[in-house]
């Protein structure tokens, strides 16, 4: 029999122990003095290392479309936390070090969340978005991530538009579970963020160009069976491309999929068995 966690018991056990670890994320921050980044200008830095915009309003399964109303709200809000913000040498981005808690109070409004594996909602729900799009163009750079979680090796939801490779998405939870960048260059970086009436929009800027371009790209892409489960495998790749040159300087494997799906699958979805 499998043995329930405290956290499991109750809600009120499960509220305990979010704000022990929250509590104990707070401390280790002030013991390990890392310098975060909180400079903002409103000028924009000269070099556009990469700029991508997200689609707000996306229908994810049978999930209700209010949520995503809601998410456009939330993301509005929290961005203006961290649009300018500068990356200064040695510095560590962190979201919720700039975002702090999403609370009603604040204005923040219930949206999607993932919960035990499983669509939920919350107050400040669709924050997951807006790191994923920090992250996806922060994997265009040399910066250097010290912080990433992923959604458990789960396909919670059909593609449905996708524009970049599944297994590049992020995990947020305050604060503990959190998205983090250090900047280990000479260069100073700038983030600029915003939102229209459609998409969340983003630049990732620098002080002076780079040498470099990067592709990021997935190869081996399938769906297996496995045991009556269906899973999504594929790997993610990311080159390094001399911007001279146009060579590629390296081809580096920094994510392999094996997700559980977690949706009916289409008819029409070429599975292998295994």
């Amino acid at each position: 029999m499998k043995r329930i966690l405290f956290c499991e018991l109750c809600p009120f056990t499960y509220r305990l122990s979010t704000e022990k670890e929250i509590l104990k994320r707070h401390l280790r921050d002030l013991s390990q003095k890392t310098r975060f980044a909180k400079d903002r200008i409103e000028e924009s830095m000269p070099t556009v290392v990469y700029h991508h915009n997200s689609l707000i309003r996306r229908r994810l399964g049978n999930v209700n479309m209010q949520l995503q109303e809601n998410k456009a709200v939330n993301l509005a809000l929290a961005v203006k936390h961290i649009d300018g913000l500068l990356i200064h040498p040695g510095e560590t981005f962190s979201v919720w070090k700039l975002i702090g808690r999403t609370t009603k109070r604040k204005g923040y409004k219930e949206g999607l969340t993932i919960a035990k594996g499983k669509p939920s909602q919350g107050i400040g729900g669709g924050m997951c978005q807006l790191s994923n799009l920090i992250h996806w163009m922060v994997l265009h750079s040399d910066l250097t991530i010290t912080e990433h979680h992923h959604h458990d090796g789960l396909d919670l939801f059909p593609d449905h538009g996708r524009q970049i490779p599944f297994g590049t998405g992020t995990s947020i939870s305050y604060n503990y579970i959190d998205y983090r960048v250090k900047n280990n260059t000479s260069n100073t970086y700038q983030l600029r963020l915003w939102t229209d009436d459609e998409y969340l929009c983003g630049e990732l800027r620098a002080e002076t160009p780079l040498p470099y371009t990067f592709h990021i790209h997935a190869e081996n892409e399938y769906f297996s069976r496995e045991n009556g489960i269906v899973y999504r495998n594929g790997e993610v790749y990311r080159d390094t491309i001399d911007r001279n040159t146009g060579d590629c300087i390296d081809h580096q494997l920094i994510r392999t999929n094996h997700a559980k799906v977690m949706y009916e699958c289409s008819p029409t979805m070429e599975i292998q068995e295994k």
